[in-house]
């Protein structure tokens, strides 16, 4: 499970996500990435911006395209979080970024050995990943 500090649950900063953040595709993930100090004139005044630089916020979305079942869309959405947590807990995931996964429907074949190697793949693609 994610920390609450390091999930992106308000909908102004998905929308901010959404408009102003940059994709990158892969075979069966995508990731949409919002980079803190490049936009930062788009949240509100904080009052220590160096803190609000440094933070990380992350986000799953497996939507109905992925299957219709809440129970298969759950299990992809379990994989990409526990991936996402032991890469935060070993501190490989670079500070001051929005990151929202989404999940495809190439998804369900796919074991966690192989979700873990695209998720690498595709945050050191964006530099958002520590070799």
């Amino acid at each position: 499970m994610l920390q609450q500090e390091n999930r992106l649950r308000k909908l102004r900063d998905f929308t901010l996500v959404m408009k102003h953040g940059q994709w990158v595709n892969g075979r069966f993930l995508d990731i949409k990435v919002l980079e803190l100090a490049k936009n930062q004139n788009f949240f509100p005044k904080k009052e220590d911006p160096e803190s609000f630089q440094k933070q990380l916020k992350l986000a799953i979305a497996a939507g109905l395209k992925v299957h219709k079942s809440a129970v298969k869309r759950n299990r992809v959405r379990r994989q990409i979080r526990e991936v996402l947590r032991l890469l935060l807990k070993d501190g490989q995931i670079k500070t001051g970024y929005y990151i929202l996964v989404v999940a495809k429907k190439d998804i369900l074949d796919k074991d966690y050995a192989e979700i873990s190697d695209e998720l690498k793949v595709l945050l050191s693609r964006v530099k958002v990943i520590n070799k």
